[in-house]
């Protein structure tokens, strides 16, 4: 049997998705290849699914603002991905900033479009949910994702509650009793945040920000998530997410590694869905069947838009260069732009990197011109790599 290479990216964002990149890769490469467009649970992972055989799902679901936005999940009904069928949803699809109309919305964006895609999964007949977190509008701990599943949220009133994070300020009581029948689904959540979901370290002060929210909202947001904690606790018996004196404490569910990740989605599907929380690009290597095309192999070549500190931080490439690793085949990487060093890079298992700034210096035309620069590299990756 003839050796291939295997080309493993993730997309290079703003330019060129993940499957496109492998496409360039190959066709640069001019060697026998099997393309596996990767992602790490975020903006992408739909689409990987898809490039690898999953078949996209379109509906109209609820944008993070409200509107409608039209969004997609991917669907594999083979047995060859494990339990089947098998649903990706991908947040930042339905809930994402990339789906904000204009100016972000801190305090009152919401999940909701999320839950609305799991819903469609759930009524499909799905076996197993795998959630991906990353790049998030909203902070509002998944309330609008377990509305979209038939929880109500009540005030003291008994009315509900709008959208989006502020509005948990306002809760006291949590009606599951509508709440559609996920009994029998697996749920996975793919990603690589660990924090908390309230507190230093939480889904308001450390991507509140990112999301547009002002250090006034931060301490609102915490708060609110806070309360959202506290009523889970005291209707649905969640250990330790209580109020000591009328302060928020992140213990138990609220506490866990990864309650935090998409503006505390992570801790709603914990504590709704009982969801395992696995890390991103381990787990969707694995559910898209990275070991079995690694075999015989002579090299793969994976890669990113900017190979640099985050990336050491479980994105994909360095998932991919673990993955290989443990099948003894060698790793060099593609990119836009580096920032690691090669002693970085042999640390996290790629022996090498290319990234089209070698080729263009100028930033904006290797964006523009990303496809068939990515082709000239690949054809250097060849020429040093597989000779």
């Amino acid at each position: 049997m003839v050796e291939h290479v295997l080309v493993a990216p993730d997309k290079f964002k703003g330019s060129l998705t993940a499957a496109e990149v492998a496409a360039r890769v190959s066709a640069g490469l001019g060697v026998p290849t099997v393309e596996l467009p990767v992602a790490d649970g975020g903006d992408g992972t739909v689409d990987a699914a898809v490039a690898c055989g999953f078949t996209r799902v379109t509906l109209e679901v609820t944008g993070p603002t409200g509107a409608p936005v039209t969004a997609s999940y991917a669907w594999l009904a083979a047995a060859s991905a494990g339990p089947a069928p098998v649903a990706v949803v991908e947040l930042a699809e339905a809930s994402g900033l990339r789906r904000l109309p204009g100016d972000p919305e801190p305090l009152t964006a919401t999940s909701r479009g999320t839950g609305e895609l799991v819903a469609d999964a759930v009524r499909r007949g799905a076996r197993r949910i795998v959630l991906g977190l990353g790049g998030s509008a909203s902070t509002d701990g998944g309330a609008g994702m377990v509305q979209a599943l038939g929880a109500r949220l009540l005030d003291a009133e008994g009315g509900e509650l709008g959208r989006g994070g502020a509005a948990l300020r306002e809760l006291a009581k949590i009606d599951i009793s509508g709440f559609i029948d996920i009994s029998g689904v697996e749920f996975v959540v793919a990603s690589d945040v660990d924090n908390p979901l309230l507190g230093a370290h939480g889904a308001a002060a450390v991507y509140g920000p990112q999301k547009g929210a002002t250090p006034d909202d931060v301490v609102l947001l915490d708060g609110a998530l806070g309360r959202l904690a506290a009523v889970a606790t005291q209707t649905h018996g969640l250990l330790g997410a209580v109020e000591h004196d009328g302060t928020p404490r992140p213990m138990g569910v609220a506490g866990a590694p990864g309650a935090g990740a998409a503006g505390g989605v992570g801790f709603a599907a914990l504590a709704f869905l009982h969801a395992e929380i696995r890390p991103g690009i381990e787990y969707l290597l694995e559910l898209l069947g990275f070991d079995d095309q690694v075999q015989g192999a002579r090299l793969v070549v994976t890669g990113e838009g900017s190979l640099d500190e985050q990336s050491l931080r479980g994105k994909a490439p360095v998932g991919v260069a673990q993955a290989a690793a443990k099948a003894g085949v060698p790793v060099v990487a593609v990119c836009g732009r580096r920032t690691l060093s090669d002693e970085e890079l042999k640390t996290a298992g790629i022996e090498a990197a290319y990234a089209l700034t070698d080729l263009e210096p100028d930033p904006a035309r290797c964006m523009a011109e990303a496809g068939p620069l990515l082709e000239r590299l690949a054809a250097r990756v060849a020429a040093d790599r597989l000779n």
